[in-house]
């Protein structure tokens, strides 16, 4: 059992003012693993107060001192990646080959790509008409992280934030706190100042509103639900501070005739399954052109059956559990949902995978000959459940792809290069994967529509953490 009773503020281990605790539960046995204690309002003005203190010095640190953080915590980062993949397996159901190799360590390949794109920027700059330009800190940034991909989320805004030389309070999920703290005890062992960087569990309401309308924070960052976005946004009007949302997302894939159906087909099924489904851009709905559509059902069948379903502590290539019951409830719902529409059902469905009662688990799931304003062609499920759609025509692909509330990615398979690029110069989506490839660190992350405003990653994603001054040259 691990009881997380303590908060990371002020340079050290604090007890909060809130009392209210809840299990941490692994979600491969649903049982209990330890007991994380909720802060409150006191809590994030306490955060809050002893990051606007250090903003006093830390927004003014040289780029030199504030790189060099940045280095130590990317060696800590690299050295500790088996004890987070660990971490992140026993709380959020991860299959450890998965946390290893891209759960955590997407952690130190962000902080490798932020490295490279805070040497290459200048925070000061000379206009065209003489003027003097200068990217300056914001001041306190409240982060807010999600479950799904922990240290992905926290990664990619703690790391920008101090490079541009803020100071913030994370507000991580409550329902991952292992791996935020232990992510809060690499930045104390890399030295950077007491204050700079402060840690307060938390629920949504309890914590995430208070931060958002706290008048001392200038900027939140948020990554999560929709739903969950827009009150971010409503708390934040108040005091007009800035707000860049990360959120969900429907994700086509369209998969053209001249496409490589043998790679493309399967490899969309298991790029949907991934992580369980649980990733706001995974390529949940496979568009097919109908003359190959039969094809691909039956390569997409296969696929869905080869699927393997098992412990997260094994090493593999299976899914492990949803996140948890809630989770599970709701993909099931879905499912349902999907059957009642008449869509044909060709894998999964409902219940549990044989042999595997006791967690979250799900039956990797496969519907065929849905219609685009069917529920499980509308909803972000966050389960592995992959809807199949034809098409006939380029344009008719484009307007199925583009007919949803999102736009987070979107995935193409052609064997012309020209349609490539016309398609996805149409495709209103942050970031388009082709024939398999997908942007690298470094590449901005983020969304159209109800996906979301602003972007993570590399230089747009630092960009987002600066304030822009300019003056003249000085005279006398």
């Amino acid at each position: 059992m691990t009881d997380i009773t303590r908060f990371y503020i002020n340079g050290a281990w604090i007890t909060p003012s809130g009392t209210q605790t809840m299990p941490i539960l692994n979600p491969a046995t649903n049982g209990q693993i330890g007991r994380l204690t909720l802060g409150n309002a006191a809590d994030v003005d306490r955060a809050v107060a002893a990051a606007r203190a250090a903003f006093e010095t830390w927004g003014f640190a040289p780029k030199p001192e504030r790189r060099a953080a940045l280095a130590r915590l990317l060696e800590i980062s690299e050295a500790r990646e088996e004890e987070m993949a660990q971490a992140i397996t026993a709380e959020m159901g991860a299959p450890i080959t998965l946390s290893r190799e891209q759960q955590a360590a997407s952690g130190s390949g962000h902080l490798r790509a932020f490295l490279e794109a805070f040497d290459a920027m200048a925070e000061e700059q000379i206009l065209p008409n003489g003027d003097i330009l200068s990217y300056e800190p914001l001041g306190v940034c409240g982060l807010i992280t999600p479950w799904n991909w922990p240290v992905n989320q926290i990664a990619l805004k703690v790391i920008p934030a101090l490079a541009a030389g803020n100071t913030c309070v994370l507000k991580p999920s409550e329902h991952t706190p292992l791996s935020a703290r232990l992510y809060a005890e690499m930045i104390h062992d890399a030295g950077f100042p007491a204050d700079v960087f402060n840690l307060v569990f938390g629920d949504g309401p309890g914590v995430g509103a208070a931060l958002s309308r706290h008048p001392d924070v200038a900027m939140m960052s948020f990554t999560g639900s929709t739903r969950a976005g827009i009150s971010v946004t409503r708390d934040a009007a108040e005091t007009v501070k800035r707000v860049t949302l990360e959120l969900g997302g429907k994700s086509p894939n369209i998969i053209f005739a001249d496409a490589d159906l043998d790679a493309r087909v399967p490899e969309g099924v298991f790029a949907c399954f991934e992580n369980s489904g649980q990733s706001c851009n995974a390529p949940t709905r496979m568009l097919v052109e109908r003359s190959v559509y039969a094809r691909a059902v039956e390569l997409a069948e296969q696929a869905a059956r080869a699927q393997a379903v098992g412990d997260p502590l094994v090493e593999g290539d299976h899914i492990g559990p949803l996140f948890d019951e809630i989770q599970y409830h709701r993909v099931q719902s879905l499912i349902s949902k999907g059957i009642d529409e008449g869509a044909r059902l060709v894998v999964g469905g409902l219940g549990k995978p044989e042999g595997l009662e006791a967690g979250w688990y799900v039956k990797p799931t496969l519907f065929a000959d849905v219609r685009n304003e069917m529920t499980i062609a509308q909803q972000e499920v966050f389960g592995p459940v992959l809807v199949m759609i034809p098409f006939d025509t380029e344009e008719e692909a484009i307007a199925i792809a583009n007919d949803t509330p999102y736009g987070l990615d979107a995935y193409l398979g052609t064997s012309d290069a020209e349609r490539a690029a016309r398609v996805a110069r149409r495709l209103r989506a942050g970031s388009i994967h082709i024939n398999g490839r997908a942007p690298g660190y470094g590449s901005p992350f983020g969304g159209f529509k109800q996906s979301g405003n602003g972007r993570e990653g590399g230089a747009h994603g630092l960009a987002e953490f600066y304030e822009v001054k300019v003056r003249p040259p000085f005279q006398l």
